[in-house]
């Protein structure tokens, strides 16, 4: 009873606005990053982790449209083809959304196979575009999901330790 008391505090948790954003562009900087070899085949999709926590926790925050911008600006940043992002993360988000309130519901554990699902999703419509365009599929970059959902439980932590008020350490 009381872990179920621990997540119902946890969901009511407040969220700057500024907290939000900066978490974004912290997730956009890592995306930013020069990634090479294994190191582009590992990277764990940071952008959409960020995204996707938020539409799960906050979904009446972040949604379908900061989604559709931030895809513009990964998009901008890896020299994909323009939009293939966006509509990766749209349906993240939509995803999230969707079934934020069954995420919940679930450990850590639990939620980084929803995690893994979803991301499999969004991976699925890039490489669909991707395949469209210039017709092949890096079968590799799939690898992306299994390490991005392995990082859902230490960013799930950060996140919402960084949420929570600070006692005063003044106060009994």
């Amino acid at each position: 009873m009381r872990v179920d008391l621990e997540k119902d505090r946890e969901f009511m948790l407040p969220a700057s606005t500024a907290f939000i954003a900066l978490s974004f562009l912290a997730a956009v900087t890592l995306a930013w990053l020069p990634w090479r070899g294994m190191g582009l085949v590992l990277r764990p999709d940071f952008v959409g982790l960020v995204l996707l926590y938020w539409c799960t926790h906050k979904p009446h925050r972040v949604g379908i449209g900061m989604a559709w911008v931030l895809g513009i600006l990964v998009d901008v940043a890896d020299a994909s083809l323009f939009g293939q992002h966006a509509l990766a993360y749209t349906v993240l988000a939509f995803g999230g959304l969707v079934l934020n309130r069954r995420v919940q519901m679930f450990n850590l554990r639990e939620q980084s196979l929803h995690v893994f699902a979803l991301l499999l999703a969004s991976y699925v419509v890039y490489a669909l575009v991707h395949w469209q365009v210039r017709g092949f599929v890096a079968w590799e970059y799939f690898i992306g999901v299994a390490t991005s959902a392995a990082l859902w439980i230490p960013l799930t932590h950060l996140l919402q330790a960084l949420r929570h008020k600070r006692r005063d350490p003044n106060e009994l």
